[in-house]
């Protein structure tokens, strides 16, 4: 079973996202994210993939959603890094990305989609939360660099 995650930048027309069904823990999706897309540039190209099924360390091209079991599995190696998007992989339609009023509206509609982990970009850093909300309502952000500091301690 995936670990779901949505992924996003803050944008002046709102909060627009993906959803990521694959890795979506902080172990996982927050350190690439934090690692391999860490400007404005790169999100957006990120984003613009639309949904994800599993989240790379590169952008990557278009490649087989089935790679790894073609009649060449050998060249699956050349993409194990790249993102596998549902739109341009796998030819999916309706896998854009979305765009939300506030962050607030984002979080409670990808958590519908059984988002676990909620990742926004604000154009300099990375935040992250759980869908938990704090004693007045709010859903509860940590810097991603936070989160990924704490899962190193707890573990």
């Amino acid at each position: 079973m995936g670990t779901r995650s949505s992924i996003a930048i803050k944008t002046e027309d709102g909060i627009k996202a993906i959803y990521c069904h694959w890795d979506g823990y902080v172990e996982h999706n927050g350190r690439i994210l934090k690692e391999h897309y860490d400007t404005p540039s790169k999100v957006a190209d990120l984003i613009a993939l639309g949904d994800l099924s599993s989240l790379g360390t590169e952008i990557g091209q278009v490649h087989s959603f089935d790679a790894k079991y073609g009649p060449e599995p050998e060249l699956s190696g050349l993409t194990d890094n790249w993102c596998m998007a549902y739109g341009r992989d796998r030819g999916e339609s309706g896998t854009e990305a979305q765009t939300f009023e506030t962050i607030s509206k984002w979080v409670e509609a990808e958590a519908e989609r059984w988002c676990e982990y909620f990742y926004l970009f604000d154009g300099q850093d990375w935040i992250v939360s759980n869908g938990k909300k704090d004693e007045s309502g709010c859903f509860e952000f940590d810097f991603l660099e936070v989160a990924i500091l704490k899962e190193i301690v707890e573990n």
